[in-house]
């Protein structure tokens, strides 16, 4: 399966682009650099745990890469 027709991906990817904008708008606008670089890690790290596991050697290894993307998100709340 091609990763990038992936609807989940998609959306990760686009969300991805969203934390960008805001950790710039936060350190650019509101001089805030701690929690902005926590937001960026997490929120940019979802989308390349579903690319890791679309790549997964294992069914086992799928879920475990897609239940760190769902810790990131969440984390990212």
């Amino acid at each position: 399966m091609d990763i990038n027709k992936s609807i989940v991906y998609q959306k990760a990817y686009q969300f991805a682009i969203r934390v960008v904008k805001a950790y710039k708008y936060l350190t650019e606008e509101k001089k805030e650099y701690v929690l902005s670089k926590q937001l960026l890690r997490s929120g940019t790290s979802i989308g390349a745990n579903i690319a890791e596991a679309n790549g997964g050697i294992s069914q086992a290894d799928f879920r475990a890469k897609m239940s760190i993307a769902y810790k990131e998100a969440q984390e990212t709340k």
